[in-house]
């Protein structure tokens, strides 16, 4: 039985997904198209599974995520040990890779990486996710931490919790006046809302708790988190907003907490590969620190 994953093989299946094409892959490798395909088809045979859809650009299927993921981890640790060694080339700069939700993303998590050390030689990837499917990016391999919701640790990977952001129920004044007629809470399922995507349903939530069903079926999207927050404190509609990222138009009067005793508060995780790297380590530190001050 041949349970070894060729390296070469392994490193190929991960240029091919980096890089989308078969051809493209090759052009990256200095090789032909024609091997690159063999070697894919080498490492499917010797796994006995179908590791890519080969559409375009290509899709990894489940089996293949995990050996993506060990591709991404090994291509990590050779890089710590070409910085520990001092060795040119790779090991100068350290990329890594996370997965952030917006509104973190928007308030406490950048300040966090001002905290990492500058002799760690880092470059930062982050790909900006909801909260709840940041892990679902960690899981394909394709980041090596995640701010998360979950709690439950992707395999391979290490979970701590790193405290609650609180969100309020906030609408500018006029908006109050021209739909709420003054009241808070009353007929808020019924009058216009803004959400981050068709995925949110952090408004529909605070709606259900209070037991007013689910939100107004006119719904406009506002994909960002700076966005967001200014189409409420415009009018556009009420929202969820990040207590901390609000409280300067709290204070001026531009955004009415609709319901200041019923905040929610969703918790955060940060989880990572389960790996000895410096570098994941110091970008865990610097995050679990900077969360600390800014989440409750």
């Amino acid at each position: 039985m041949m349970t070894e994953l060729p390296l070469d093989q392994v490193r190929t299946l991960l240029a091919v997904v980096d890089e989308g094409t078969f051809d493209a892959a090759a052009a990256a490798l200095h090789v032909t198209p024609s091997a690159v395909s063999q070697r894919v088809k080498a490492l499917e045979q010797r796994t006995g599974r179908v590791l890519l859809v080969r559409t375009k650009p290509v899709r990894v299927t489940e089996s293949g995520e995990v050996v993506v993921r060990f591709a991404r981890q090994l291509a990590r640790l050779e890089r710590d040990a070409l910085a520990e060694l001092g060795m040119p080339g790779e090991g100068e700069v350290t990329r890594v890779s996370v997965a952030v939700n917006a509104d973190s993303l928007a308030t406490w998590f950048l300040e966090a990486l001002t905290r990492v050390p500058d002799r760690e030689r880092l470059c930062f990837e982050l790909r900006r996710e909801d909260e709840k499917r940041t892990a679902e990016l960690l899981r394909e391999g394709a980041v090596m931490a995640a701010v998360t919701s979950s709690a439950e640790a992707v395999a391979g990977c290490s979970v701590r919790l790193l405290g609650r952001m609180r969100y309020l129920a906030a609408a500018s004044p006029e908006f109050v006046g021209r739909w709420l007629g003054g009241a808070s809470v009353a007929g808020l399922g019924e009058v216009p809302v803004v959400t981050f995507d068709r995925s949110d349903d952090i408004q529909d939530g605070f709606l259900r708790e209070l037991g007013r069903g689910g939100a107004s079926a006119v719904r406009h999207a506002v994909p960002t988190s700076e966005g967001f927050l200014e189409a409420v404190a415009l009018g556009l509609g009420w929202g969820m907003v990040p207590e901390t990222q609000a409280g300067a138009l709290l204070r001026e009067g531009r955004l009415v907490a609709l319901a200041p005793d019923r905040p929610v508060d969703v918790p955060l995780y940060w989880q990572q590969w389960k790996l000895d790297s410096p570098a994941l380590a110091a970008v865990a530190s610097a995050v679990a620190e900077a969360a600390s001050e800014a989440l409750g």
